[in-house]
């Protein structure tokens, strides 16, 4: 059967930027074993695991919702926690920020095929970055909520973690493009 070509890309109909057809790049994200591929899915999985917990204080921190449940303590009160001058300092509520990288983390977990550390290294190094910077964010979030808020979040919590698990799947991908990129 001929190949159809691609009114944009031409005969050589490649996925943008990544050097593989389009069925190349779905056979390798969805049934690569790779180890960069399994922590690519993980990523990915956290990743709406942290965007369903924004999600929730993103409906509060914009007025959709009134009031989150917490767990039954008294340490939590997420309202108070996402409603704090620290939540707003950036111009605009933190948990949207929050969401938007958690989102962005799954374009950039399903950008390239199993050989992308080798292929186009500085999307896995951008990758590590960006959920590094995002990590420590979190960590600073996660330190202002007994020291400064005197109550903690709950989905908070869960975003934190997922930010540090991000950046820890990220890191082996990104020592590995870096390797190439110095052998080069």
């Amino acid at each position: 059967m001929k190949e159809k070509e691609d009114p944009i890309l031409g005969k050589q109909s490649m996925a943008l930027c990544t050097g593989l057809k389009p069925a190349e790049l779905r056979t390798e994200l969805q049934e690569s074993n790779s180890a960069d591929m399994r922590r690519r899915r993980a990523i990915v999985g956290l990743s709406l695991f942290g965007m369903v917990n924004m999600a929730m204080v993103s409906l509060l921190q914009t007025g959709v919702v009134k009031h989150l449940p917490d767990p039954p303590s008294d340490s939590f009160d997420s309202d108070k926690v996402n409603s704090s001058d620290t939540a707003y300092k950036l111009g605009t509520p933190d948990g949207t920020l929050s969401l938007a990288g958690l989102a962005m983390n799954l374009p950039l977990a399903g950008f390239g095929g199993d050989a992308r550390a080798e292929n186009i290294p500085y999307v896995p190094i951008a990758a590590s970055v960006k959920s590094g910077l995002e990590a420590v964010a979190a960590g600073w979030y996660f330190y202002q909520m007994p020291t400064k808020e005197k109550k903690w979040c709950a989905y908070c919590i869960g975003g934190a973690i997922a930010n540090f698990g991000i950046f820890a799947l990220t890191l082996p991908e990104a020592l590995k493009a870096l390797k190439f990129l110095r052998a080069k």
